[in-house]
């Protein structure tokens, strides 16, 4: 039976794919005024990209700057991300603080998800997933290609790999080089979400990848990103837009695909 993950008032892994927008800030005074013009477009979730804020490192900085988010967006999950300079950040740190950082981030109690990247080790993963868990807090296992695609087959040995370590959603990023690869994203999608009980998440980056953010409803990507200023990765497009784009393909699916 299908999975899905509630998180504050919103499902994922249910009915529209969930519009997820990036906070890119470096200080707190730049953090807190993207959260104010995001909170004007109502996004389902918002990504606090953690590896750009320059104080991260100072605990008192980042429950300052979580608790101002959390006075801005009361309601609205958010999702807790430190993404490598492996997998496409603006930092390198240790994996103690890593791990540290993302103990923080769920014993907080201001967060609602957090992210951490699949190839990590296996040990830090499951040390992380369990931590989060221990505090009710959802994971999402993620996994970024910023050269390349790799083969169907690879991807969805990925995805095995992040439900077995026991996260919660499963996501992965690529990058196409040709429009074969997006198909071959969007194939592995479509296979995946069929056969995993969990929420899954990809995306193809860039212009020739633009159409795997729209079409989540139709291959199983339970979200996808959208911009409201600075985008946190290649081919984000605006929030408002995207909203459009995916309410009327909703509109024109079939009953029974939008069941699935």
């Amino acid at each position: 039976m299908k999975k899905s993950v509630t998180v504050r008032n919103v499902t994922i892994g249910e009915g529209l794919p969930k519009i997820c927008v990036p906070i890119v800030g470096t200080t707190l005074e730049e953090i807190t005024a993207s959260a104010t013009n995001i909170k004007s477009v109502s996004p389902d979730v918002v990504e606090w990209r953690v590896d750009y804020f320059s104080d991260i490192l100072d605990q008192s900085q980042m429950e300052l700057a979580l608790h101002a988010l959390r006075e801005i967006l009361p309601d609205t999950p958010l999702l807790f991300t430190f993404r490598t300079q492996k997998e496409g950040g603006e930092r390198e740190i240790s994996m103690d603080d890593y791990i540290l950082l993302n103990h923080r981030a769920v014993a907080s109690g201001l967060v609602d998800l957090i992210d951490v990247e699949i190839f990590s080790g296996d040990d830090v993963v499951q040390k992380i997933i369990a931590d989060a868990h221990a505090h009710q807090i959802p994971v999402i296992a993620s996994n970024h290609h910023f050269h390349e695609t790799p083969v169907e087959r690879t991807l969805m040995n990925i995805f095995k790999k992040m439900d077995f370590l026991g996260a919660d959603i499963l996501k992965i990023a690529v990058m196409p080089t040709s429009r074969r690869d997006v198909l071959r994203l969007l194939y592995a999608t479509e296979t995946t979400s069929q056969l995993s009980e969990k929420p899954i998440i990809t995306m193809s980056m860039g212009g020739t990848g633009l159409i795997s953010r729209l079409c989540g409803e139709v291959f199983g990507s339970a979200l996808t990103f959208g911009a409201v200023g600075k985008a946190s990765a290649p081919g984000q497009i605006n929030a408002e837009d995207l909203r459009s784009v995916l309410n009327l393909i909703h509109q024109n699916l079939p009953t029974d695909t939008q069941e699935k």
